[in-house]
């Protein structure tokens, strides 16, 4: 599912909402999510998941076409974990 059919979906199912404001609504959930990890902070979503923010050290590797050894430095990195709850409705045989 893509933004956009999440929007849509948003749309679909509130008749009370339109496109626009649906928008603003996906916009805002996103963004909150998005600074809260920029400050440091953990977003947990009761059901569905948390996200983290994993801090990767810096390392050595190997470009596959010439073999030159790389330095790759040390960064940040989003991490979802998904919750019981939503693992649960994907793995129904």
């Amino acid at each position: 599912m893509t933004k956009s059919e999440l929007i849509e979906r948003l749309t679909d199912d509130n008749d009370v909402l339109s496109k626009r404001e649906s928008e603003l609504i996906v916009n805002s959930i996103f963004d909150s999510i998005g600074q809260a990890l920029v400050d440091g902070d953990r977003v947990e979503i009761r059901g569905f998941g948390s996200f983290t923010v994993r801090e990767r050290e810096a390392r050595e590797a190997r470009n596959p076409k010439s073999g030159d050894i790389v330095q790759i430095s040390a960064k940040k990195a989003p991490f979802f974990k998904t919750g019981k709850e939503l693992r649960e409705r994907v793995n129904v045989p």
